[in-house]
C-alpha cells in the first residue's frame, strides 16, 4: 500500500482526485491530520487548472477494522447529503488498482472536529446554542428515509433485540466479567424492542464525529457504522455521557439538555418517545463500554499494539459506573 506521502503515493493520489473532477490534478502536499482508532486521515492540497483546492484523504489503517468499507461510506454519505444531512461531498472511492487501501477522497469542509474546543472556547458560544437543534434536524431528516433507500447496500442492523443479542455474543467472546454490564445486558434483555428496523442509524451521531464552525453544525463526519435501526438508538448514543467531554451539566453532546432535542426532533418531522431514548441511553453507554472491552482486547491480545487502545481500554470502570447509575436513577 502506498505512503500517501510519498512520491507514487502523491500521484496516486492526483489521479484518483483527477477521476473524481475530471481534470488533470497535481498534488502540491499531503498532510497527516488526527484521526480515529481505525482511520487515517490527510489533508490534501491540490492545483486544479490554476486553483488550489484542498481534500480529505481517508483509508483504513488497521486490517482489524470492523467498519463498512469506504465505498459504502461514501454511497450513505451521498445520499445522506441529498437528504440535506450536512456532509462532506464524495469526490472519490479508491479502487484496488489505485494502491491506496480502502479509502475515499472528499471535500475539505471547513470547521473544528475536536470537541473539546468547541465545547469550551467562547468562539464557539453561538455555535453551541444552536447545535441542539442543527442535530436534531439532521437525525430527522436522516431517519425519515425508508429503508428501502438504503436497500442495495446491504448494510447490518436489526431490531433493538437482535443488536442486544449481538452484542452479548461477544461479550461472551471476550471472556470477561464486568458486574455492572452484566447488569446491564440483563436490565435492557426485556426492555429492548423487537420490531424491525425503520430507518438508517448513523451509529456514532456524537461530539467528535461533528465538524463545527462558530455559526453551528457543518458536516456530519464517520458515517463507518452506518446500520439499520430506529430513530431512538440515534438520539439515546448522543446523549452517552462519554460524549459531553467534561460538560457533563448538558447530557446532549455536552452542549443541550434532553428536552430540548426531543422537542427539536419532532419539531423537525421526527417521532420518538421518551422512555425509548432512555432505554437506547443505557444500551449506548453499554455499547461504548463494549467498544472499550474490544480495543483493550486488540492491545492485551498483540493484535494491533497501541498505547491508545490501551488508554481507551481502562475506561471500562468509567462506564461501569455510568450505568449503575443510569439503571439505578434514569438519568445521568
Amino acid at each position: 500500500m502506498l505512503d500517501p506521502m510519498g512520491g507514487d503515493g502523491m500521484a496516486a493520489l492526483g489521479r484518483l482526485i483527477g477521476r473524481g473532477v475530471g481534470e488533470a490534478v497535481v498534488i502540491r502536499a499531503v498532510v497527516p491530520l488526527s484521526g480515529g482508532a481505525s482511520s487515517a486521515t490527510y489533508r490534501v492540497e491540490a492545483d486544479i487548472g490554476c486553483v488550489l483546492r484542498q481534500f480529505i484523504f481517508q483509508r483504513t489503517a488497521s486490517a482489524e477494522h470492523s467498519g463498512l468499507p469506504r465505498g459504502v461510506q461514501a454511497a450513505v454519505q451521498q445520499r445522506a447529503g441529498a437528504l440535506g444531512v450536512p456532509v462532506a461531498p464524495v469526490i472519490a472511492v479508491a479502487e484496488p488498482g489505485d494502491g491506496l487501501g480502502d479509502g475515499a477522497v472528499t471535500v475539505l469542509v471547513a470547521g473544528e472536529a475536536l470537541a473539546q474546543k468547541w465545547l469550551r472556547m467562547p468562539d464557539y458560544e453561538t455555535a453551541r446554542a444552536g447545535l441542539t437543534a442543527q442535530c436534531a434536524d439532521a437525525l430527522a431528516r436522516l431517519h425519515a428515509a425508508p429503508v428501502s433507500t438504503w436497500a442495495d447496500l446491504s448494510l447490518a442492523g436489526g431490531s433493538g433485540a437482535e443488536l442486544l443479542a449481538g452484542m452479548f455474543a461477544r461479550y461472551l467472546e471476550l471472556g470477561v466479567d464486568v458486574p455492572a454490564f452484566d447488569l446491564a445486558f440483563a436490565w435492557l434483555k426485556p426492555r429492548m424492542p423487537t420490531r424491525p428496523a425503520t430507518c438508517l442509524a448513523h451509529g456514532d451521531f456524537r461530539s467528535g464525529n461533528f465538524l463545527v464552525d462558530v455559526q453551528g453544525l457543518r458536516a456530519v463526519l464517520d458515517w463507518e457504522l452506518a446500520h439499520l435501526s430506529v430513530p431512538a438508538e440515534d438520539l439515546g448514543w448522543l446523549c452517552v455521557q462519554a460524549w459531553r467531554f467534561g460538560q457533563w451539566q448538558l447530557p446532549v453532546g455536552g452542549f443541550g439538555t434532553r428536552e430540548a432535542l426531543f422537542e427539536a426532533y419532532r419539531a423537525a418531522g421526527g417521532v420518538v418517545a421518551l422512555e425509548d431514548i432512555h432505554v437506547w441511553e443505557v444500551f449506548g453507554t453499554l455499547k461504548w463500554g463494549m467498544s472499550c472491552l474490544q480495543l483493550a482486547d486488540d492491545h492485551v491480545s498483540g493484535r494491533v499494539p497501541s498505547v491508545e487502545r490501551a488508554a481507551i481500554g481502562r475506561r471500562v470502570s468509567e462506564v461501569a459506573a455510568d450505568l449503575t447509575y443510569l439503571i439505578a436513577f434514569g438519568d445521568l
